[in-house]
């Protein structure tokens, strides 16, 4: 599999330092739609803090890729649902620290979550 970034810079607005506009993925062998995934613990109890949701999300995303023989590595789209817009720098900072020089397409959405203590809910296409 091969990505290649399409991040034109005339016509468009520019993109931020954390994404690009598109990635295109040539000749994937596989790829795996994750569904909407909270900052909850292996109990299903939500992390008490913005950021122990935003370390709990990423956490349970690294398992489900791993179920797949996949890592951070093979994302190569995001989503994340935020309850509340002033949650857009921590989850910005989260997926950073997570892709590290990966920059992917990504879309933040604030919404109101399906239970009360769910700040933050990520959804991920990867590729292999």
């Amino acid at each position: 599999m091969k990505t290649v970034t399409h991040n034109p810079t005339t016509g468009i607005y520019a993109a931020t330092p954390d994404y690009v506009h598109a990635m295109e993925v040539r000749s994937p062998g596989r790829m795996l739609f994750v569904a909407g995934t909270m900052g909850l613990d292996a109990e299903g109890v939500a992390g008490a803090t913005l950021e122990r949701q935003l370390e709990l999300v990423w956490d349970n995303l690294a398992t489900i890729l791993a179920s797949a023989d996949m890592t951070v590595d093979n994302i190569v789209r995001l989503t994340s649902y935020l309850r509340d817009v002033a949650y857009v720098e921590a989850n910005g900072a989260a997926r950073v620290k997570a892709l590290g020089d990966r920059r992917i397409p990504t879309t933040a959405i604030v919404v109101q979550t399906l239970a009360e203590d769910w700040l933050i809910e990520l959804e991920i296409i990867a590729v292999a």
